[in-house]
């Protein structure tokens, strides 16, 4: 019975990875076949979203596969950190719009998540209210 259920997990874990890969291959392709000036994981995301939205796809798996990879999201986006060691040069008599550009962009990220958050989670009981009225 043990190995049945991790039998199951692995399943779903590997489903999970295979919507993933297939998003982000259907992004890639859009990106290259209409030369869009985006980057073919925000498509991918985009795509993403709009089949979850839709119920398509199985949440459960692509959470099982997606749960690992938020460990590793550090060392995802190192590559791209390390790059702008590379490409300082050119931004030499720009940092002060670099910088006002990443505190601006990292509050509107944090704004909009708290936002998006605040819809979309349940509302609690109001803890003052008698456990009757409570739905």
């Amino acid at each position: 019975m043990e190995q049945s259920v991790r039998e199951d997990e692995v399943i779903a874990v590997l489903r999970g990875f295979l919507w993933l890969t297939g998003v982000w291959l259907a992004g890639e392709t859009l990106v290259v076949l209409l030369d869009l000036p985006v980057s073919a994981g925000v498509v991918g995301m985009l795509l993403m979203t709009i089949l979850l939205m839709l119920r398509i796809g199985r949440l459960d798996d692509i959470a099982a596969a997606g749960q690992p990879l938020i460990g590793l999201l550090a060392m995802l986006i190192m590559p791209g950190v390390v790059g702008v060691f590379f490409v300082a040069d050119d931004f030499a008599g720009q940092w002060l719009a670099v910088a006002v550009a990443l505190v601006v962009g990292t509050l509107a990220s944090v704004l909009t998540t708290l936002l998006l958050m605040r819809r979309c989670m349940p509302a609690e009981p109001d803890a003052d209210a008698p456990p009757e009225s409570r739905s």
